[in-house]
């Protein structure tokens, strides 16, 4: 399923606004990140996935955003995880991916129980997410090999869709009661954040707000969905959970990680993962790691 981010790229092409690349974020001017590296945005250096996991220690999250068809970003957050698990991390890995109600289809994978083409069913990775698996299968493979656990971040599709269309105030109370009390929707980095995705120009009226609350109502159900899974798992200090999503819902530290931070006061590690033919120039607060791709050959 398209994420608004991913929707964004027509508007991206149309107005000239480059939403990798705006005055926000901790850090201020941009850095050059050659295609097929990963960079410290503070050092400016090239670093290797275990630097990531190295600076990832102290720190109970780490966000991984990608491009959903690029197999290169992908293979990029296997290694990830994989560099946190060597330095004996206990991994856990929350997925954009799945919807909370298929929480109970993720335990099967982890243990071993199933083959590839039963999880792709009993996950309903066809309609929970569409994109194909095999673009994913390195991410899959390490969580089965390292038996890592797994959560079910999304909130319910057509909660977005309600949203998108009314606003928060159409949901049911019943779903209301699933999410946190306080949703701000007047986080004015992430509405500029948020209109640059989409294509560059202020989105007013209820149209715009509606189509920014269902973002926002992505960003916080993702974070309270992780939280949720924190509070009522046996863990340790050396517990980590990674979340994988969409570059448009960890950029800058307004997203998911923005909502988390504000929720119990605490920083992860991000990593926004960017495509460019040849070297990109980004905005040193996209992240504290920034990972840039290749387009891959397999994107329509």
């Amino acid at each position: 399923m398209a994420t608004l981010a991913t929707l964004g790229l027509v508007g991206i092409l149309a107005s000239g606004v480059d939403p990798m690349n705006l005055p926000l974020g901790q850090l201020k001017g941009t850095v050059e990140v050659p295609a097929g590296s990963l960079v410290d945005t503070r050092s400016g250096q090239t670093v290797t996935a275990l630097d990531v996991a190295k600076a990832s220690e102290g720190h109970r999250f780490v966000y991984l955003g990608e491009s959903h068809t690029n197999k290169d970003h992908h293979k990029m957050q296997a290694a990830i995880i994989e560099a946190l698990a060597r330095r004996n991390r206990d991994v856990i890995v929350g997925f954009e991916m799945f919807t909370r109600p298929r929480q109970v289809d993720l335990n099967a994978w982890t243990l071993g129980w199933q083959d590839e083409a039963e999880f792709i069913d009993k996950s309903g990775w066809k309609t929970e997410w569409g994109f194909d698996f095999a673009l994913y299968k390195p991410i899959f493979d390490a969580v089965k090999r390292l038996r890592l656990p797994m959560i079910a971040l999304n909130v319910p599709r057509d909660w977005v869709r309600t949203v998108g269309r009314q606003g928060l105030q159409a949901l049911q109370p019943q779903q209301r009661d699933q999410l946190p009390k306080d949703i701000d929707l007047g986080w004015k980095d992430h509405r500029q954040f948020f209109e640059a995705m989409v294509g560059g120009h202020p989105m007013a009226g209820t149209m715009g707000d509606n189509m920014y609350a269902a973002q926002v109502l992505w960003d916080v159900g993702m974070a309270d969905s992780a939280l949720k899974y924190w509070q009522r798992t046996p863990r340790n200090s050396k517990t980590v959970i990674v979340i994988l999503a969409g570059v448009g819902h960890i950029a800058y530290g307004l997203g998911i990680n923005g909502r988390i931070a504000k929720m119990t006061g605490e920083n992860g590690v991000t990593v926004s993962m960017v495509e460019s033919a040849d070297t990109a120039i980004v905005s040193r607060g996209l992240g504290d790691f920034v990972y840039a791709a290749r387009p891959s050959a397999t994107e329509k």
